[in-house]
């Protein structure tokens, strides 16, 4: 599944509708999955707490806004919508206006000097206290970012969105601390779901009409729950009626083990399509960022899950410019790309985020110089993704219709195993939800136009 985790992307998520005379949020929701997620637990606390939706932040009582703090253009992205958001309270004092996750986790001091007119600040393990915090919010800001060992909403049903897809927390938190990345700091450590808890929830959107979904955690092969693994929870899950296509992300290089790898290729539910960050094809780079992998030894694992895993799709993560990044270092990470020949890639500039271990390093890499490596990554993946769907064009693949295409007049879309988006003709009969059988006839470096079969 494409990453969303560092490429920041809004969501509004109202919540569902309620009676006319209760209090109304709007929620609204920027970047990974882990956020869209969290959301819709925002949303079934603050529905038990008898709040309705609202369609628009100008009709809400209450605005939030659920933030990522990965990279620093995530957090001037969000701080200018906060911008927006602040003169419309301005004209309505009354409406109260809160910052969730990662970044209120991350800046809490800053933000409330930044943005004076935050009446609530809450982390990733404060969602629980929402109700309560919006009751108390007046003069000062209602201030929670407590970091919470034991806190995984296991208790709450998440209010899904209603699509065929859905993401099902089965881990927060990360004890990788790659010397780059603020997650351990603003998701804290690594902890685990019940399994009960986990099938409980797939069993219950699976009777709502979900066809697929995606496991989640940042690390989610590290997943462990007393005796049971995450290839052992691949299975639990794939024995669920109603569910036919599993995913998951993100997996971490150093935690796909031979029984991960064993997992994903037995259970037939799992779907042939796996992200697999690499971030640089630098040893001295991965070390430097405590990656806990060399190259050959990623090279290796590439290898091993083709074998395994026919058909398979690899995407990734390429951070350019991380600090004491050299020239060599630089080609080495594209002669990497071209050696595994991802699908897709996500690729970001390096930017220093405080708290990290890499922070107290500084940043050696000008400006220009990230931008241009960017843009060399990007040229190189947009044409080995563009050969990759050439290569597709002619075979049939089982699709999962979930909607209107964005362009094409009467075009439905939905995913191929590997997550390749297809586009191809409605018919009748055909309803969301169903899986169709397509062939593909052309392509972009993004997408397959495709007939019916």
């Amino acid at each position: 599944m494409p990453q969303l985790r560092d490429d920041l992307r809004s969501f509004a998520v109202p919540m569902n509708a309620a009676n006319a005379s209760a209090p109304k949020v709007y929620l609204e929701t920027y970047g990974c999955q882990m956020n869209i997620a969290d959301s819709e637990t925002v949303r079934a606390i603050l529905r038990r707490a008898g709040y309705a939706a609202a369609d628009r932040p100008e009709d809400a009582d209450a605005i939030l806004i659920n933030t990522c703090a990965i990279r620093e253009h995530a957090q001037e992205r969000v701080l200018g919508r906060l911008g927006d958001l602040a003169r419309l309270k301005h004209r309505r004092p009354e409406v109260k206006l809160g910052l969730l996750g990662c970044m209120a986790q991350h800046n809490r001091a800053a933000l409330i000097e930044q943005a004076p007119y935050l009446d609530i600040v809450a982390g990733p393990d404060s969602y629980r206290r929402l109700p309560e915090m919006l009751g108390r919010a007046g003069f000062d800001p209602a201030v929670d970012v407590r970091l919470d060992r034991g806190e995984t909403y296991a208790d709450i049903a998440p209010d899904h969105s209603g699509s065929v897809r859905a993401y099902v927390t089965v881990m927060r938190g990360c004890d990788k601390f790659c010397a780059f990345c603020v997650v351990p700091y603003v998701r804290g450590r690594e902890r685990s779901l019940a399994p009960t808890d986990i099938i409980a929830q797939v069993r219950e959107l699976a009777g709502r009409g979900v066809k697929e979904v995606v496991l989640l955690g940042q690390t989610v092969n590290a997943y462990r729950f007393a005796e049971i693994g995450f290839g052992t929870l691949l299975h639990l899950v794939g024995r669920i009626d109603g569910i036919e296509r599993i995913r998951f992300t993100s997996p971490h290089p150093a935690d796909m083990t031979p029984d991960v790898i064993d997992a994903v290729a037995s259970e037939p539910k799992v779907q042939p399509y796996l992200h697999l960050p690499v971030q640089s094809g630098s040893d001295r780079v991965l070390n430097a960022m405590d990656r806990g992998y060399t190259v050959a030894e990623y090279l290796d694992l590439v290898a091993r899950v083709r074998r395994a895993i026919p058909a398979l799709a690899v995407s990734t993560d390429i951070i350019v410019g991380f600090h004491g990044e050299d020239e060599s270092d630089f080609e080495a990470t594209l002669d990497l790309m071209r050696t595994v020949g991802y699908d897709s890639a996500f690729t970001f500039k390096y930017s220093l985020r405080e708290h990290t271990r890499a922070f107290r390093l500084g940043d050696t890499v000008d400006d220009d110089t990230k931008a241009r490596r960017l843009a060399a990554v990007i040229t190189l993946q947009e044409r080995m993704s563009l050969g990759c769907n050439r290569a597709l064009i002619g075979q049939r693949f089982p699709v999962l219709v979930e909607g209107s295409a964005r362009r094409g007049e009467r075009m439905l879309a939905g995913k191929t195993p590997q997550f390749k988006t297809a586009v191809f003709p409605a018919a009748p009969g055909i309803i969301v939800g169903d899986t169709v059988q397509v062939r593909v006839e052309s392509v972009t470096a993004h997408s397959l136009s495709c007939s019916l079969t």
